[in-house]
């Protein structure tokens, strides 16, 4: 017998917008938070640049709206890109209450913070902490949350699944629509213990952030595995807009790297992408040069490298004084020294990287998905902020304005005298521990590396149709696998990505047009009008 936990709020991951919405509840309802690592190994962690707000009295909600409008290529929702614009300094003063140090300057005797500029804006308008705001936010959210008495944290637990029961009459979902389930918890895998468990929630938050990790290459750590989209397919969801990928464009290129990311505000600072030869190359590619927005920037890296063929591309700051350098982008002046690069002197090798996560499951402004409550928030939901293409530092922003949005709902649905179900047992008694964990890392490694050379930054329908194919037939192996043997930390990873993988596929191949991060070369123009791109489950016949 399975052991089963409850609690009023379930929140599944533990980044900016699963820790800010734990802030927001507990003081009405008892949370528990999962965690499938350490409680800051996410992304939000590694998060270099800062936070969209309008703070300086020369900016304007109205320009944050358009320039975000702009960077999304014609299928933003205005309502929610204004909505958002208009909640980020608010949001941002919570941060800024709960602790979080950002970056200030003296202009005429005046302490100002300083605010710096990103690809696609055309204001100063990025709040930071120095080069590392993410691992700021996100150390700083973790203290408030580990000395919180009604917030309960469950390290190393992957999620499994949903459980999910015939819903009341009465129950709305995303669109004001009757659902006919509701989500009451998930199964969980207790990685400490290596045994399955179960938690019983009136509400469950999704928070698990995005898919990167599909990728041969990303600039986001392990986690990103996109286990919330998948379950939340599997519950029955719908998604949108999955073949929008953001790959960075400048990520550090150095056999001991690993993934490490530099920062847009590089580029918002003055550095210039040049050629090995070291001429630049952007102005050829965009009237704003080093500033278009990111889509722009990675695609025109991809084609130089390819076009030349070099293993990467150089991003030069050298031009700056050694002290402005070193007091602004502190951490990857040492990371870079490291490995025997001196960026006060030297340009930087760098690549583009798989990095955000557009699309996702899809929400209206309270976090409501299609299942009765259930909610989904921060980078694995579709609000319809990013469109095709997210705006530098608008991702941390919408993590905390829609765990703010989602905090209302719930705390004015939250029942808290509600009492405890029993929920179904996992049933495991026909598995067995594998001997063949061999399989996995095939699948895992074959998966990324179609992933990157089919569906990246450049595609074709013949590459994609490829990919398709693959994906099938990696799912039917891994549905195999996972009924048969014991489940393990990387069969939940690899069986969620294979779901991600395919949503993505399935979407770009339904996009006849290249718009945003979504490049064709078979449909390389636009058409006259952009939509959200839609997959339902219960259109997917092979979805179990």
């Amino acid at each position: 017998m399975n052991q089963q936990n409850n609690c009023d709020v379930l929140i599944i991951g533990s980044g900016a917008a699963g820790l800010t919405l734990a802030l927001h509840l507990a003081k009405d309802a008892d949370v528990v938070i999962l965690s499938k690592g350490p409680l800051n190994e996410g992304s939000t962690f590694y998060a270099q640049g800062g936070i969209a707000a309008v703070f300086d009295e020369n900016d304007s909600i109205e320009s944050h709206v358009k320039d975000t409008l702009i960077a999304g290529a014609g299928i933003c929702d205005k309502s929610v890109v204004e909505h958002t614009a208009s909640n980020a300094k608010a949001c941002l003063e919570w941060l800024i209450e709960q602790g979080v140090d950002f970056d200030k300057e003296e202009v005429n005797g005046e302490e100002k913070f300083h605010l710096t500029r990103e690809g696609g804006h055309s204001h100063r308008r990025i709040l930071h902490s120095c080069d590392a705001t993410g691992r700021a936010v996100q150390t700083t959210l973790s203290d408030r949350v580990k000395q919180h008495s009604r917030i309960r944290i469950f390290e190393r637990y992957n999620a499994i699944d949903l459980i999910c029961e015939p819903a009341p009459n009465n129950a709305r979902t995303a669109q004001n629509s009757y659902s006919e389930k509701q989500c009451i918890g998930a199964y969980i895998w207790n990685r400490n213990t290596e045994k399955v468990e179960s938690i019983y929630a009136h509400k469950t938050i999704l928070a698990t952030g995005g898919a990167s990790k599909v990728y041969q290459y990303t600039s986001n750590p392990d986690v990103a595995s996109g286990d919330g989209i998948a379950m939340a397919w599997r519950a029955g969801c719908r998604v949108a807009n999955m073949e929008f990928n953001q790959f960075h464009p400048t990520c550090l290129f150095h056999p001991s790297a690993g993934t490490f990311l530099l920062t847009e505000a590089l580029r918002g600072e003055g550095a210039k992408l040049r050629r090995p030869d070291g001429s630049r190359f952007m102005p050829s590619f965009d009237e704003r040069a080093e500033l278009a927005p990111r889509d722009i920037v990675a695609r025109a890296i991809d084609f130089e490298m390819k076009r030349l063929g070099a293993d990467c591309m150089y991003l030069d700051i050298s031009h700056k004084s050694a002290d402005f350098i070193k007091q602004h982008f502190p951490t990857i002046y040492e990371k870079t020294k490291s490995l025997g690069i001196d960026i006060t002197k030297q340009p930087i090798p760098v690549v583009p990287a798989a990095h955000y996560t557009c699309g996702g499951v899809m929400i209206d402004q309270h976090g409501k998905t299609d299942i009765a409550q259930l909610y989904a928030i921060g980078e694995m939901s579709y609000t319809g902020l990013h469109g095709a293409n997210r705006l530098a530092s608008n991702s941390l922003l919408e993590c905390l304005v829609s765990a703010r949005a989602a905090a209302l709902e719930i705390g004015e649905t939250l029942n808290g005298d509600a009492l405890y179900k029993t929920l179904p047992q996992w049933d495991d008694s026909r598995v067995t521990n594998s001997d063949e964990e061999v399989v996995i890392q095939h699948n895992w490694h074959e998966l990324r590396l179609f992933m990157w050379d089919f569906v990246g930054i450049v595609r074709t329908t013949k590459r994609l149709e490829r990919a398709l194919n693959r994906v099938e037939l990696l799912q039917k192996e891994i549905q195999d696998y996972y009924r048969h043997f014991k489940v393990s930390n990387n069969l939940l990873e690899l069986r969620n990505l294979v779901q991600v993988a395919e949503l993505i596929i399935r979407c770009a191949l339904d996009r006849k047009e290249s718009r945003g991060l979504h490049y064709t070369l078979d449909y390389p123009k636009a058409l006259p009008e952009g939509k959200p791109t839609i997959l339902s489950p219960t259109d997917d016949k092979s979805n179990d």
